[in-house]
């Protein structure tokens, strides 16, 4: 990573200073002003990170990391840089994969409304509690009776028939307030207006496509673009809060690997925790806590340390501080904090220390064989081998076009879900919906899949029973070639529904 300055100010006499692989998924924090080299750092770990095997996910802001997938060149600070801390400079390219929500800059990444859970989504919408209690009884109401939400077309029509049908639907589930789902209408119309309707459908992303390495044996370096991420940064965090709820529902325990098998980097961190309500904070604390026994390491990227929650920063042994500045008192409260949370070092003053960096230059603390946080160390970073700086957009639209995942996502997918079958529930004839003591509500809908489940006619005339049975049949066999089509995905992903139930997802809460 770099070179401390021993006691006599110097690199010649100081340590090297690493990142122990065993130690990756301790997590970790890398802070510093605008400008002060925090990008490179990151671009740095990575790229030893892919180098001893291990897959990478980072957030890029400004498009800066993707140089990654390019050679760098050798430039005389560069080599310089390197001749100091005693290293060789070999300018070197690492695999990448794009991905971009929009699916301008990379393979389009989506997830289900289901996967997102109510929690996320209320907090996407920017709900109130009263609006949220609403949105958690329509996921709760789609869970009971198997109505798959996969975009924002089914959620808009499960609102829809949950107004219709209040009374019914408030007799099992409690109250709730249509002028309440007429604000979740239009926060959705502004969601689908910021282009969510991208991100939620479906094919949704498959984690095991992070998790890879090339014919080298080198990790996969996913790289998100997020320069047009970031103008809706609300998607941004829910995105990211997700991708992380995915990983621990669906990676198993191994332990204490000795290399972690994802690294995930967080930038613009405090994106995440702004105006968070506490059971977000909560339950980012817990996957914090857990996913480290998954093998994956979580490190936020932010340019002041309060940026970060106290119960989240006490989790975070990895330390890299870039210098910053002390123009206002909260400036200098920030300061105070970056430095306490090192362990001191007898040499220097850590807090004077922290507004003399230089660019490239950091304050290092990585956790030593016994878990321990090292002494802090004033270091200075390695140049990266890749380019840095951006690619052009004719050498990513290469990079994408040679990807092994060209065309798994890149078309989307729009099958039967709870649209469909609401949409031909509501085609049923008024002569047959008066067949049926419950017909125009829910409870008619139930009571109608519950007969053809149960092989039964329910009494009903042979005409008219028939012509029941054969519009019923058709809503019950789109939902079970649906839900055939996802099996494999649903039984990997109910081993960990506990998480859904902490990020208050459809199977907790009603």
């Amino acid at each position: 990573m770099g070179k401390s300055k021993g006691k006599g100010g110097t690199v010649d006499d100081g340590a090297l200073q690493y990142l122990t692989l065993k130690l990756a998924n301790r997590h970790g924090l890398v802070t510093g002003a605008t400008g002060t080299g925090k990008t490179v750092s990151l671009q740095v770990l990575a790229e030893g990170l892919s180098r001893a095997g291990v897959s990478v996910f980072a957030a890029d802001i400004k498009g800066d990391l993707s140089g990654i997938a390019a050679p760098g060149e050798s430039k005389p600070p560069f080599v310089k840089r390197a001749a100091e801390i005693g290293v060789d400079y070999a300018p070197d390219a690492f695999p990448v994969v794009f991905w971009d929500v929009f699916g301008e800059q990379g393979h389009p990444i989506r997830a289900t409304v289901t996967e997102m859970g109510p929690l996320l989504l209320a907090r996407l919408l920017e709900l109130n509690d009263t609006q949220e209690g609403v949105l958690n009884i329509a996921f709760r109401m789609a869970d009971d009776h198997n109505l798959p939400i996969l975009d924002l077309k089914d959620l808009r029509a499960l609102l829809q028939f949950v107004t219709e049908h209040a009374a019914e639907v408030q007799t099992k589930y409690g109250n709730l307030s249509k002028a309440s789902i007429g604000a979740i209408q239009r926060s959705l119309l502004t969601l689908e207006n910021q282009g969510a309707d991208k991100f939620l459908g479906e094919p949704a992303l498959e984690l095991s496509d992070f998790l890879r390495t090339d014919r080298d044996g080198r990790g996969i370096v996913n790289i998100l673009a997020a320069d047009k991420l970031m103008a809706s940064p609300r998607l941004y965090a829910s995105f990211l809060v997700w991708m992380l709820s995915e990983l621990f529902e669906t990676l198993p325990e191994v332990g204490d690997p000795e290399k972690p098998k994802l690294v995930f980097f967080f930038d613009e961190a405090h994106l995440l925790f702004n105006d968070a309500p506490k059971a977000l904070l909560d339950a980012v604390q817990q996957v914090v806590r857990l996913i480290r026994s998954k093998g994956v390491g979580v490190y936020f990227v932010t340019q002041n340390p309060l940026d970060v929650p106290d119960q989240v920063l006490g989790q975070l042994g990895n330390k890299v501080q870039h210098a910053l500045r002390a123009f206002t008192p909260r400036d200098q409260k920030a300061v105070r904090a970056a430095a306490e949370t090192f362990r001191q070092n007898p040499d220097f003053d850590t807090s004077k220390v922290i507004l003399e960096l230089g660019v490239g230059e950091a304050l290092v603390s990585m956790l030593e064989g016994n878990g321990t946080p090292s002494i802090v160390q004033r270091t200075l970073m390695a140049p990266p081998m890749a380019r840095v700086g951006p690619l052009t957009a004719e050498e990513r639209k290469r990079v994408i076009a040679a990807s092994p995942l060209a065309g798994k996502y890149d078309k989307p997918i729009d099958r039967e879900s709870a649209y469909e079958m609401l949409a031909a529930r509501k085609d049923l004839p008024a002569d047959t919906a008066q067949g049926t003591q419950d017909s125009g509500g829910l409870g008619g809908l139930l009571g109608q899949i519950g007969t053809v489940l149960g092989g039964g006619s329910g009494g009903a005339t042979p005409g008219k029973g028939r012509q029941r049975m054969t519009v019923t049949e058709q809503v019950i066999r789109s939902a079970a070639q649906s839900f055939a089509r996802s099996a494999s995905t649903q039984i990997a992903r109910e081993a960990g529904r506990i998480l859904r139930n902490v990020l208050g997802g459809v199977s907790g809460k009603s």
